[in-house]
């Protein structure tokens, strides 16, 4: 069951309004289906826009943001939760155990970093939480293909090219998501061998 989920997504909106119209969205389908935000605690960008609206529509917003950070990406004062962290290990060790799974909205080198940091420790199996992402207006039609790209030189196995899901539109994602099925997919790791990273 998901209660909570981490969305990654950039500290700017991007060139289409497009964009700041999916985070409206997603994060009032969020509150529609009781599903609480965790996300990077900012108030600029695509992060600003989702915790305002999951906020305006009266749902649980949690921030988690470095301390140097706070002033760079104007730490959020509105949120249900705001908790401000010694680095950036902290921060995405933080918003992952506070997360039933993750979203990748539009976004620039931090989205892309969180986002493959998080299919790395799935494919591992540090985790077996459900991961997205939302492809407004084909944003990531390069990286789809470049994923596929790797499986078909040998550098990705068919079955975790399976942990990265697509949508173009919210409720789609989120339905994949709920309906994701723990330990159907075969990881790296075996359960002795990983150990506690995530809780």
């Amino acid at each position: 069951m998901i209660t909570s989920l981490c969305v990654y997504c950039g500290a700017s909106p991007g060139a289409s309004t497009l964009y700041a119209d999916a985070a409206r969205s997603l994060g009032r389908s969020l509150v529609e289906q009781d599903i609480a935000l965790v996300y990077g605690g900012g108030d600029v960008g695509l992060m600003g826009v989702i915790a305002d609206e999951v906020m305006r529509c009266g749902g649980d917003v949690t921030g988690v943001i470095p301390t140097a950070l706070v002033d760079k990406e104007v730490g959020h004062a509105g949120l249900t939760r705001l908790h401000v962290v010694k680095d950036m290990h902290e921060r995405k060790a933080m918003m992952a155990s506070l997360s039933d799974g993750f979203i990748a909205m539009p976004g620039g080198m931090g989205t892309m970093e969180e986002l493959f940091e998080v299919l790395t420790w799935s494919q591992l199996g540090f985790h077996d939480k459900p991961i997205g992402l939302l492809n407004v207006n084909g944003f990531y039609d390069g990286l789809i293909t470049f994923v596929d790209h790797m499986v078909t030189q040998g550098f990705l196995r068919p079955h975790h090219r399976q942990l990265l899901m697509h949508e173009a539109d919210d409720l789609s994602l989120l339905h994949r998501l709920t309906d994701y099925q723990p330990g159907r997919i075969p990881k790296v790791l075996s359960a002795d061998a990983v150990g506690t990273l995530l809780p």
